[in-house]
C-alpha cells in the first residue's frame, strides 16, 4: 500500500436511477482491472450485489466497497469504487458513499433516457463539489436512442454531450474509456502521511467473531496494525487487529495511507459505538473532527412483533445487529395488547421497510408480524408546545380538539415529489395526484427544443412535475399506480418539504365491542367513512366465525362510521327431537339464544395471526 500515495488514487461511486444498469458496470470494471477473472462472467453476476435480497429482487440495497488496481501510461494507479442503490428509498446510502468520494460517475440508461433519480443523485453529488462523469449506458438495445439521451443530459444538467461516454456495461463496449476518464478527469484526495492520524467512518458491518468492521477513509496520517485509535464521538478507545482493502472481498495489509479506503476491526464489540461520521486519531494526537453527516430522518413508521411472543428479545438483538449494517433505521420499543411487545422502527420509505423485514427473516430466521406503515406527526398543543405522534393508538382523540382541549391542531408530513412521464399520459398522472390530494402542481417540458420527435415513449416529449402531496398517501399503493397509470413509463423521485396542517381522524376498530389497537389508523376526514367501510369488509372476509354473534365496527371517537355483524355458529339442537308438540323444541331453542347472550357479553375475540398477516398486505 505504500507505493501508493495520493497522486494515483482515484475515489469514485457510481451513481443513478434504479435499474440502469450500476452494478452490471461495477462487475466490467472489476474485470478490466482483474479484480475479478474474466472466466466467473456469467457465474456470478453483480458481484458487489453480496445479500440475498439483492440477488432475488435483482437490486442494490447497500452500498458496496472494492478496490481496484489498474495500469496505465506505466504507472499503477489504486481505483476505490463505491457502488451505490439506486432506488429513492436508499438516498441516505448514495449520500454517505459520496462523502468519501471525489468523482462520480452519473449513469443514464439509453433506453430510458434522464429518470427523477437521476436528477437526485445529480445534485446531492454537486452539492458535494464531486467531478462528474456522465456516462450512456445500455447502447446495445434495440430500443436505444444515444443522441437524444445526450440531448436531454444537457438540457436537464448542461453537460456538454462531448463529454458524455457511451457504452454498454452488459457487453463490455466502451468500458476502457471509462477507466481512462476516472483516471484523466477525477482529481486525486489530498492527503498528508507525516500529519496527525485523520481517519472517517463511514460505513460499518457486524461479525460475530470480530465485533463491529468500519469502513474508513484515511484524510492524513497512516493507520498500522496495533495502533491505540480513539473515537471523538464517544472518546473510547480501541486497539486495530486488523485492516486491510476490500478487494473486493477482505484482503488484510499492513498499512492504510492518505486517500485510501478500507475496512479496520478494532474490538468494537457495542453496535451503538460505531457512530456514522465519526472521525478517529492515533491516541494522544487529537485531530479536528470532519463534519458528519445530516442524520437520515425517518418517513415511515411501523411496528415488528415476534409471531411467538417469547422470541421478542432475539428479535429485538437481530434488529440491533442489522441496524449497524444500515444506520438509517430508528428502533424503539412498544407494547401492544393485541401483539404482545415489540419495536416500533421508523424506515425511509415502503421499499426500506419491506427489504429490512426480508433480511431479518433471511439473515437471522426471524417470524415477525409488521403493522400497517404510519408517519409520524406533528401534534401543536394549546399551551405552544409540539409532540411528535407516530403510532395511531398515541394520537389525540376527537374530544381533544375541541374548545378547550389540550390539542390545538396536527401538522401532516408533506413531500415535494418529482415525476418524469411521457406527455401522453400527462393527463393520468395529474388525475392521480389530485386523487391524493396533491397541491401546487406545475411543469414543464424536458426535452431540448428540436431533440424531441416522433416515435416511441422515449422520443415522444417528456414533461417533468412537481407536485406537494401528503407523505402518508405515497407510502401504501401510490408508486403502483403511477406505474400501472403510466404503462411503467413514469419514474417518480421525492424530498422533505416540512408540515402542512391538516383536517385529521383517528380510525379505531371494534370487535364485540373491544377496540383492537393494532388496527388503528389514522386517515383525512375526507375519506373516513370510504376508508372505514373498506377496512370492516376485509375485517368481516377475513376473522373466524365464532360461537356468538360478533359486531365488527369502525369508529371515529364515538361515532361510528362502518359496521359489518359476524352471525354466529350455531349447533342443531332440535336435531335429536322428534314428534312431540314444537314447544319442546322452542324451549331448547331458546336455551341456546340465552347461551349465546352470555357468551356474547364475556367471549373475546382474538385475532389469529394468519388474519393479521392477510389484513396488513396492501389495499
Amino acid at each position: 500500500m505504500e507505493e501508493f500515495p495520493c497522486e494515483v488514487i482515484r475515489n469514485f461511486s457510481i451513481i443513478a436511477h434504479i435499474d440502469h444498469g450500476k452494478s452490471t458496470l461495477a462487475d466490467r470494471l472489476l474485470e478490466l482491472t482483474g479484480t475479478i477473472h474474466k472466466k466467473d462472467r456469467g457465474l456470478n453476476q453483480q458481484v458487489l450485489d453480496k445479500l440475498k435480497v439483492e440477488r432475488e429482487r435483482g437490486i442494490t440495497v447497500k452500498a458496496q466497497t472494492a478496490s481496484m488496481f489498474h495500469e496505465k501510461d506505466g504507472a499503477h494507479y489504486l481505483l476505490n469504487l463505491i457502488d451505490t442503490p439506486g432506488h429513492v428509498d436508499f438516498s441516505w446510502e448514495v449520500a454517505r458513499s459520496l462523502a468519501a468520494c471525489q468523482g462520480a460517475l452519473l449513469l443514464v440508461d439509453a433506453s430510458q433516457g434522464v429518470q427523477a433519480q437521476s436528477i437526485s443523485v445529480f445534485h446531492v453529488a454537486r452539492e458535494k463539489g464531486l467531478t462528474i462523469i456522465p456516462v450512456l449506458n445500455k447502447i446495445d438495445l434495440p430500443a436505444a436512442q444515444p443522441e437524444v439521451v445526450a440531448q436531454q443530459i444537457e438540457s436537464t444538467f448542461g453537460i456538454d454531450p462531448a463529454e458524455v461516454i457511451q457504452i454498454s456495461a452488459k457487453t463490455g463496449k466502451g468500458v476502457e474509456k471509462v477507466l481512462q476518464a476516472i483516471i484523466d478527469r477525477i482529481p486525486p484526495p489530498v492527503g498528508d502521511p507525516s500529519a496527525p492520524l485523520k481517519a472517517f467512518l463511514f460505513d460499518s458491518s457486524y461479525d460475530r467473531y470480530r465485533g463491529v468492521i468500519s469502513l474508513m477513509n484515511i484524510q492524513g496520517g497512516v493507520l498500522r496494525k496495533g495502533d491505540k485509535i480513539a473515537s471523538c464521538h464517544t472518546r473510547k478507545k480501541y486497539e486495530v487487529t486488523e485492516l486491510g482493502i476490500m478487494h473486493p472481498e477482505e484482503v488484510p495489509t499492513d498499512c492504510l495511507r492518505p486517500g485510501q479506503v478500507g475496512f479496520v476491526a478494532c474490538s468494537m464489540k457495542e453496535s451503538a459505538e460505531a457512530h456514522i461520521g465519526d472521525t478517529f486519531y492515533r491516541v494522544g494526537h487529537p485531530v479536528e473532527p470532519m463534519p458528519g453527516f445530516k442524520p437520515a430522518k425517518a418517513m415511515v413508521y411501523a411496528g415488528i412483533y415476534p409471531v411467538d411472543s417469547n422470541d421478542f428479545l432475539k428479535l429485538e438483538e437481530s434488529i440491533k445487529r442489522l441496524s449497524l449494517t444500515d444506520r438509517s433505521v430508528e428502533v424503539t420499543r412498544e407494547t401492544s395488547s393485541a401483539l404482545g411487545q415489540g419495536c416500533r422502527l421508523g424506515f425511509l420509505g415502503t421499499l426500506h421497510m419491506d427489504v429490512f423485514r426480508q433480511r431479518l427473516e433471511d439473515e437471522y430466521d426471524a417470524n415477525v408480524i409488521i403493522t400497517a406503515p404510519t408517519v409520524p406527526y406533528q401534534v401543536v398543543h394549546r399551551d405552544g408546545s409540539t409532540s411528535l405522534v407516530s403510532n395511531p393508538t398515541d394520537f389525540p382523540e376527537p374530544s381533544e380538539f375541541a374548545s378547550g382541549g389540550r390539542v390545538k391542531a396536527v401538522l401532516e408530513p408533506i413531500v415535494k415529489a418529482s415525476i418524469i412521464v411521457p406527455e401522453k399520459y400527462f393527463s393520468a398522472m395529474m388525475d392521480l395526484c389530485f386523487e391524493h390530494r396533491g397541491t401546487n402542481l406545475d411543469w414543464h417540458s424536458m426535452d431540448a427544443p428540436g431533440g424531441a420527435g416522433e416515435g416511441g415513449d422515449l422520443a415522444s416529449s417528456r414533461a417533468l412535475m412537481t407536485v406537494n402531496l401528503p407523505l402518508a398517501e405515497i407510502v401504501t399503493n401510490f408508486f403502483d399506480k403511477l406505474k400501472s397509470r403510466s404503462s411503467g413509463f413514469a419514474s417518480f423521485d421525492y424530498e422533505d418539504a416540512g408540515y402542512e396542517k391538516s383536517d385529521l381522524r383517528k380510525m379505531t376498530f371494534l370487535l364485540n365491542q373491544r377496540p383492537v389497537d393494532a388496527l388503528a389508523l389514522i386517515v383525512h376526514a375526507n375519506s373516513v367513512v370510504e376508508t372505514g367501510r373498506f377496512w370492516v369488509e376485509k375485517l368481516f372476509k377475513i376473522i373466524p366465525r365464532q360461537l356468538f354473534e360478533v359486531p365488527i365496527q369502525a369508529a371515529v371517537g364515538s361515532t361510528i362510521i362502518a359496521r359489518r355483524t359476524l352471525s354466529a355458529l350455531r349447533a342443531d339442537v332440535t336435531a335429536g327431537l322428534y314428534g312431540g308438540h314444537y314447544e319442546r323444541k322452542l324451549k331448547h331453542l331458546q336455551n341456546q339464544k340465552e347461551s349465546k347472550r352470555k357468551m356474547k357479553r364475556v367471549g373475546r375475540i382474538d385475532l389469529p395471526q394468519e388474519a393479521f398477516f392477510d389484513l396488513l398486505s396492501s389495499k
